[in-house]
């Protein structure tokens, strides 16, 4: 049983405001990331891996390779005019099949008056579907919702760049809040630490400084983004994007906040990093789990609403409710006003455990105890 201990309220004995033992932790933390070889060398490798991505996502769409065929005279005029092939003019079908033979062409068009379109398509063993489809008659098609059309995938690509972006930067930035805090508690530092800092200064400058980072690291990707779109012609998107990348940004502001709250005052529970896995694991699952909602449950209109307004959830699902025209104006404002109360709640519950638990010692400290003091 861990031995109960005063809650740690002790007053910097320096001549320094709380603000300044904030921001005096919070350099702490940005200048060790910063100094941190692995930390610069992952973030570099992020950016270049979200760059090719969005490269290589414009320039598949905008590359379309020809399909080389075989033509006579009499219809090369007719297959030059198709989308996506490259004609060869032959002069009769046996230069065609020498052709389809050596592999030069995929198949081959020739004049054939017994045929209801005039001509006949050869091939080795499957004719190429861009000829096929183009050379086929088909009744005219309309649709009545032509821009839901494409918003299935559209809705699951964003769900999986806003989802992956929350989950990973709360996690690399979030879990070494608590192997911080754990790591001093360990080494005892932290009885250093609060005679000069207050415990509360303590953890709020380890999260001001974690967010920055974390902050920084969207911004580098919303420009990383902004780069390749604009590079490869994808304005029509980067137009789409703006307002819900905007409130994004927002959103993660304050749900990082909540959980960095709650990240430190999971470390503070525990002495050992070996004892970190039972009070991490409810966190960790606070944030993967909008990731995996909006995957699963991204074309419900309704989860996807209530999802808008959960604290957690609504740095995903609100931005692509935006994006898609599924929001009302006043709809992002009631779910920020739901936020900043859940993060002010959540941060005072959070100092609260943090506070009464730094310098208890030895087993893990009960989560009823620690809010107890």
């Amino acid at each position: 049983m861990s031995a109960p201990a005063p809650r740690a309220t002790a007053r910097p004995e320096a001549n320094l405001s709380p603000l300044q033992a904030v921001w005096l932790v919070a350099e702490r933390e940005i200048g060790g990331k910063l100094r941190s070889k692995s930390f610069l060398i992952s973030t570099a490798i992020l950016l270049l891996l979200a760059l090719a991505g969005v490269l290589w996502g414009g320039f598949q769409a905008g590359s379309t390779e020809a399909t080389p065929v075989a033509a006579t005279s009499g219809v090369a005029s007719d297959v030059r005019g198709l989308s996506g092939i490259e004609v060869t003019e032959v002069a009769d079908r046996a230069e065609a099949e020498e052709l389809l033979a050596d592999g030069t062409v995929e198949a081959a068009v020739l004049d054939d008056a017994d045929s209801p379109t005039g001509m006949r398509v050869l091939a080795e063993t499957e004719a190429p579907g861009s000829l096929l489809s183009q050379l086929s008659l088909s009744p005219t098609v309309e649709l009545l919702d032509a821009d839901g059309a494409s918003e299935g995938p559209l809705r699951y690509l964003l769900g999986i760049i806003f989802g992956v972006v929350f989950m990973m930067s709360a996690v690399t930035f979030g879990s070494p809040i608590t192997m911080s805090v754990i790591e001093e508690k360990q080494t005892r530092v932290v009885e250093i630490l609060i005679s000069a800092i207050p415990a509360r200064a303590l953890l709020a400058g380890k999260v001001l400084g974690n967010t920055i980072l974390a902050i920084g690291q969207i911004v580098l990707l919303a420009a990383v983004a902004v780069i390749g779109l604009i590079t490869t012609g994808q304005t029509t998107i980067l137009q789409g994007l703006g307002a819900p990348i905007v409130w994004f940004a927002v959103f993660f502001l304050f749900g990082f906040l909540l959980l960095a709250a709650m990240f430190a005052a999971a470390g503070s529970l525990v002495s050992r990093q070996e004892d970190a896995g039972p009070t991490l694991q409810p966190v960790m699952w606070l944030t993967m789990i909008p990731y995996f909602l909006v995957l699963f449950v991204g074309e419900n209109p309704v989860a996807m609403a209530i999802m808008s307004y959960v604290p957690f959830s609504a740095p995903v699902a609100m931005p692509i409710r935006l994006f898609f025209g599924e929001a009302a104006w006043w709809e992002p404002l009631l779910s920020m006003a739901i936020m900043l109360a859940s993060c002010l709640a959540v941060v005072v519950l959070g100092a609260r455990i943090y506070e009464n638990s730094l310098l208890r010692m030895g087993a893990r400290v009960k989560l009823a105890d620690a809010l107890r003091g």
